[in-house]
């Protein structure tokens, strides 16, 4: 699988499982209907303990990104895709939030941001 657990990451072990698989849904490298691994399988692969993936899996099933299905495993769900762009947009507001927060104890000002983020958006 894809996933890649970084201890310089501050987040917490499962949302990083969760946030990855979500990336993975939304860039279409994740499609409705595939099957991913189990539990187990997943524990293994990135060496990490199962109530973790446990938890990240029932977080992805609680939001919808995933079902599960007994005896069978864990599937992509159908996701509308418009509502992934919406939190993705949620979550870049709220960074963009912590950024001018932080930028104005340095004086940096939120046109500062602005050119920094359409000079990155031109590369």
């Amino acid at each position: 699988m894809f996933i890649v657990i970084s201890p310089l990451n501050p987040d917490p072990m499962y949302k990083q499982v969760t946030d990855q698989i979500k990336d993975a849904i939304a860039d279409g490298t994740l499609k409705p209907e595939d099957r991913l691994p189990s539990i187990r399988e997943m524990a293994r692969e990135i060496k990490i303990s199962e109530i973790t993936i446990k938890r990240a899996y029932a977080d992805l099933e609680n939001e919808g990104y995933i079902l599960t299905r007994s005896g069978l495993g864990s599937f992509v769900a159908d996701i509308n895709r418009d509502r992934l762009r919406r939190e993705k947009l949620a979550e870049a507001r709220n960074e963009i939030r912590k950024m001018l927060k932080t930028g104005k104890r340095f004086g940096i000002e939120p046109s500062d941001l602005v050119d920094i983020i359409q000079k990155l958006g031109d590369d």
